[in-house]
């Protein structure tokens, strides 16, 4: 636990108005009169602002000086109040304490506490403001202090006390791949996860001293919030995967465009590398997000279309509708048509009705068995926080000529469709994660067979093709290097006026997916910004 100073809740306003109090809070003093019992006879009626003024310095007069049975006898609550202030000095450790009161608002009276806290050899001052108030007993009709734990410490609620000791583990810093720390004010997105991750794998990590601090303990036992620190420590640091400059990139990427998410791994390990979104508060789409990707898909589709023997160079002719089996009628973006086409040119160019006229060459099994023997689907994956884990149900009829142009059922976040594009690139499904594997609870996701040889080579060509002269090549002209490739996309939904905007792709050890909500096409919306991401790289 990591606290502050409180201070700031009363306003101090007429200090001086009344004594300052002070004293070593050395214990009992044997008292057994407080100032207000040597006061005139019990009077009815309103309190008057002397019997206000009194009664609280009194109280405050006994506090300071330590003697918690005066002060508990000038309460409503004798013993609750004196056992209260006992605590105050035998489990918060505070040594002595002044109180500065200020001007009575009412019956209201609000004080300055500066307390000296000493536990071992750290000595620390702690200040904060809180109140009190008077009011007429029922019964003696004398000016009572109406004890609240409230009045010790302004957060304390009823049951709660405080302590000081050394905090029950050390504080922890998420850090970047690098050992930086990362922070939410630095990194927008990562605003909700930071504390996830603290959450779930602080108490895994080692190193680090805990600080001493004050805080509130809860009636159950549990630990409230920390109030003031005495001694810091040395956080424990939690490694990520996260790559600063790619965070920063895709920070400012998504900015670009609204409702927009991106996700990038490592083509090697999987491991995350950054993710972003605009606006932050969506849920974390860029691992959440549930709909359908599109032609994005056909990276997998393509797989069991060349696994059922299909070749790239094979005539594959795109017209601008047509159905299959007498099933629903499909169409291109703007009704295009290519009736020369070939296979691998109906992915370059992205064509629908190229890839319905081939689902001949499958049956209802083949597109699901490639997602899931190649690609990871229809398995848990931990990745470290929560993610959407996506789903190819498969189908037969309308729903498994959908699927293979990524509609139907079919649902994926950017992490799904990045993993999919690390996978031809490497040709391996590794499923990774946001921090070291041996810290994520659960399995991960198995390794996914590999890619035959030759499968993966005709994939790899598909992809630079449509990053080199298909629809990814506005996006992907401002990437370097020669081993890149890339896949649009553009989800249609009912009742959406434009469709969801995909763009998936790599280069070199890094792959990178993105989505544009109501986006329109995928290369001219979530083009820009995993290209962004690919270019920090």
């Amino acid at each position: 636990m990591i606290g502050g100073v409180f201070a700031g809740m009363v306003g101090v306003a007429g200090v001086g108005v009344y004594n300052l109090y002070e004293g070593l809070t050395g214990g009992d003093s044997g008292s057994t009169t407080s100032p207000a019992a040597q006061a005139a006879p019990a009077k009815t009626g309103p309190l008057a602002p002397a019997e206000v003024r009194d009664t609280s310095q009194a109280f405050l007069a006994a506090w300071a000086k330590g003697d918690d049975f005066a002060a508990g006898e000038l309460t409503n609550d004798p013993t609750g109040a004196s056992d209260a202030l006992a605590g105050y000095r035998a489990q918060a450790h505070v040594t002595s304490v002044k109180l500065t009161p200020g001007a009575a608002q009412d019956t209201t009276v609000p004080f300055r506490v500066n307390a000296t806290i000493t536990f071992g050899d750290k000595k620390s001052t702690w200040s904060y403001d809180s109140a009190l108030t008077v009011f007429r007993g029922e019964t003696t009709h004398k000016p009572l202090v109406d004890w609240q734990p409230s009045v010790l410490h302004p957060q304390l609620t009823q049951g709660q006390s405080l302590e000081t000791g050394q905090a029950k583990s050390p504080d922890v810093v998420v850090v970047d791949r690098n050992g930086r720390q990362l922070d939410a004010g630095n990194y927008p997105s990562l605003k909700a996860v930071l504390p996830q991750l603290r959450e779930r794998y602080g108490s895994k990590v080692s190193g680090g001293k805990p600080s001493i601090e004050t805080w509130i303990n809860d009636p159950d036992g549990g630990l409230g919030e920390s109030l003031h620190v005495i001694a810091r420590g040395t956080p424990a640091e939690l490694a990520t995967t996260l790559d600063p400059r790619l965070q920063a990139a895709a920070e400012q990427a998504v900015t670009q465009r609204a409702q927009s998410s991106v996700a990038a791994v490592d083509t090697t390990t999987g491991g995350i590398l950054t993710f972003a979104n605009n606006p932050v508060t969506d849920g974390n789409n860029a691992f959440n997000a549930a709909v359908a990707p599109g032609s994005t898909f056909k990276i997998i589709t393509s797989t069991a279309l060349l696994e059922a023997g299909v070749r790239p160079s094979q005539p594959a002719p795109c017209p601008a509708t047509t159905n299959f089996d007498n099933g629903k009628m499909f169409h291109n973006v703007e009704n295009s048509s290519d009736l020369s086409a070939t296979f691998q040119r109906d992915f370059a160019i992205s064509c629908n009705t190229g890839f319905i006229k081939l689902a001949a060459s499958l049956d209802e099994s083949s597109v699901p068995d490639a997602a899931k023997t190649y690609y990871g689907f229809g398995r848990t994956w931990n990745v470290g926080v929560p993610a959407y884990d996506g789903s190819v149900p498969g189908g037969s009829g309308d729903e498994m000529t959908e699927e293979m142009i990524g509609q139907g059922q079919i649902q994926m976040s950017p992490l799904n469709m990045a993993a999919v594009t690390a996978t031809v690139q490497n040709g391996t499904f590794h499923q990774g994660g946001i921090v070291a594997a041996k810290l994520i609870d659960g399995p991960l996701a198995a390794a996914g067979a590999g890619l035959p040889s030759d499968i993966r080579a005709d994939l790899k060509s598909m992809v630079s093709l449509t990053a080199r002269s298909g629809t990814a090549a506005g996006a992907m002209g401002s990437v370097s290097g020669s081993d890149v490739g890339a896949k649009t996309g553009s989800a249609e939904v009912d009742g959406q006026a434009k469709p969801n905007g995909w763009f998936t792709a790599y280069g070199g050890d890094v792959a990178a997916a993105g989505l544009v909500l109501q986006g329109g096409h995928g290369g001219d919306s979530a083009g820009p910004i995993v290209t962004a991401v690919l270019k920090a790289s």
